[in-house]
């Protein structure tokens, strides 16, 4: 690099560049690697950044001077002479003329050169600049992913199978990228999406919650005119295999943006011992839709979760007579039945887990199909609901929902 042999504070800046230019390409010596705090990496990134600003200021301070030395060369043109200096011959002003000329492309070769540093330097300010916004970005990510291992750490499963062979051997929630609107709040979460509806939330979405007793979770909350509901359930197009084992069905499965089922668990959290309306979404094929609403209650593993229905609900469910006082309904899955039959394992006959009662009145979590399948044997494994569409129609959709309710009937 070359520096011209004139003004002194753009030699200085010149070599104070070319240094710290140089500098760059210089292999540094090895030292044992040591992590640096985002604190030692951020008060390095700013200082970088400060160095580069001021630097800048200096090339423009010293191109203000390099352009005010210019003027008053041209000023001066040939009239220029040292003092006592004599009449100059005939040929003195092209002498005149030519020495300014020189001082002039000096000059000019001068300001140049810091043009050039200039634009380095600009670089180098970008660059800075860039990596302070990259690394801004990379802390606010870790934070992000911080609070989700915090807040979204899925419930311990009591189990003495380890937590690897689990994962091997079931399905469970998909995990979502982002964080719930509210998962952030520093006061007490909502205990469940009827609680946020009485805060004043009014838009329907994905919302952390954490019943009494139970860790916080992520559930799917549809905002109504009569308040908020917790889906639970959700089948729409059959990209979740439903025909799964007890655990998963108590841990639950699937996609909450798309189909899945919550589970029991939480399911029993969410009701908490006290009264509750199951609310039950079906569309068939041709369009029509049906929506129905009953009290229940949802005992805890020890009653193999089990719903506790009025006898008018126990016949849409469970069985064509029951006693005035209603019917509990065990829920069965293929390893363990808890059907009221004797003579019969509902699930396995059918398919998923569900409160099976005497196997014949309901299945949300059947087998899905596009088409009505032409073996009768194989319509009774599908989704269906006997006192709507019949036992052998399955249904393109279904929704279940529950919300909170103090109503005596439930009892």
């Amino acid at each position: 690099m070359r520096c011209a042999p004139t003004a002194s504070a753009a030699l200085v800046l010149c070599a104070a560049t070319a240094g710290l230019l140089s500098a760059q390409g210089r292999p540094a010596t090895p030292e044992p690697p040591r992590p640096a705090s985002w604190d030692e990496v951020n008060v390095l990134a700013h200082g970088l950044l400060q160095l580069g600003h001021g630097l800048r200021e200096h090339v423009e301070r010293t191109r203000g001077q390099l352009g005010a030395l210019e003027r008053r060369l041209a000023e001066c043109g040939a009239t220029c002479r040292g003092p006592g200096e004599p009449p100059a011959p005939s040929r003195a002003p092209d002498s005149a003329g030519a020495g300014g000329q020189e001082a002039l492309e000096t000059l000019r070769d001068l300001q140049m050169q810091l043009k050039a540093q200039n634009g380095r330097i600009e670089q180098l300010v970008q660059k800075v600049a860039g990596q302070q916004r990259h690394l801004e970005k990379q802390r606010l990510r870790i934070q992000n992913l911080q609070s989700q291992v915090d807040l979204l750490a899925p419930p311990h499963l009591g189990s003495g199978v380890s937590q690897p062979d689990r994962r091997k051997r079931l399905p469970k929630m998909a995990q979502l990228g982002g964080l719930a609107p509210n998962a952030t709040r520093l006061h007490r979460l909502p205990q469940d999406c009827q609680e946020l509806f009485e805060e004043g939330e009014r838009q329907s979405g994905l919302f952390q919650i954490q019943p009494q007793g139970s860790p916080p979770f992520l559930v799917t909350c549809q905002m109504a005119s009569d308040g908020g509901w917790t889906v639970i359930q959700r089948r729409q197009d059959g990209s979740v295999d439903f025909n799964q084992p007890w655990e998963a069905y108590k841990a639950g499965f699937g996609d909450p943006q798309g189909e899945f089922w919550l589970g029991l668990e939480k399911m029993h959290r969410l009701a908490g011992g006290r009264g509750s309306r199951l609310a039950v979404q079906l569309r068939d094929w041709e369009g029509y839709a049906q929506s129905l609403q009953f009290p229940v209650r949802l005992g805890g593993e020890d009653t193999d979760y089990s719903l506790q229905l009025t006898a008018p609900v126990a016949s849409e469910l469970g069985a064509a007579s029951t006693a005035p006082s209603g019917l509990s309904l065990p829920f069965s899955t293929w390893d363990h039945d808890h059907g009221l039959r004797s003579d019969l394992k509902c699930a396995k006959s059918l398919s998923g887990g569900w409160w099976f009662g005497t196997c014949g009145h309901s299945n949300l979590n059947g087998q899905y199909f596009r088409s009505v399948p032409r073996q009768r044997q194989q319509r009774k494994k599908g989704i269906f609901w006997k006192t709507w569409r019949g036992r052998y129609y399955p249904l393109q959709s279904t929704t279940m929902l529950m919300q909170p309710s103090e109503d005596a009937a439930a009892s």
